[in-house]
């Protein structure tokens, strides 16, 4: 596979209008074309001008990457997509609830486990944990697959938000 073939991770902000149906095509464009999202987040960042922040992570080859860019920037409402992985230096996070059930040494060992990654304890039962962690998603990854053979229960992942480092503004 020549270098230009490689298939790279990239995340996207679209700075939308926020209106209904928006999401809905920009998820369109991506189905359509047999693009996978890997993660999808979106909220509105400014009330007074209506404006919503998309942020897609997506792979693909660098030609794919342009194609996606080149069709999001084609849709009406949206007013700029930036490539956070290549435009600037960005800061990526991503928020996680991880259900762990155990008592005894694997209570005790997924506690010390938690505290060294710096995940918040947010409900407790008898037999069960509800961890909150923020951080990168290698380290979410990482975090969860220890806690797998510690009886890992449930996850629920809020996708990555994005922003670019610096004084400027998307």
């Amino acid at each position: 596979m020549s270098e230009m073939q490689k298939i790279e991770r990239h995340t996207i902000s679209v700075l939308v209008d926020n209106e209904p149906g928006i999401l809905a095509r920009v998820v369109g464009l991506f189905s359509g074309r047999g693009y996978n999202i890997e993660s999808l987040t979106v909220a509105e960042v400014d009330a007074k001008e209506h404006f919503s922040r998309i942020t897609v992570v997506t792979n693909g080859t660098p030609m794919i990457i342009e194609q996606i860019k080149a069709q999001l920037n084609r849709l009406v409402p949206v007013h700029k997509v930036s490539d956070l992985t290549i435009e600037a230096p960005s800061l990526e996070r991503e928020l996680a609830l991880i259900k762990v059930r155990g008592t005894g040494e694997k209570r005790v060992e997924s506690l010390r486990i938690a505290d060294i990654f710096r995940a918040r304890v947010v409900d407790s039962t008898i037999e069960s944990f509800v961890f909150e962690m923020t951080g990168s998603s290698d380290k979410l990854n990482a975090f969860i697959n220890l806690m797998q053979p510690l009886g890992l229960v449930d996850v629920s992942r809020t996708g990555v938000v994005a922003i670019a480092r610096g004084p400027d503004a998307l």
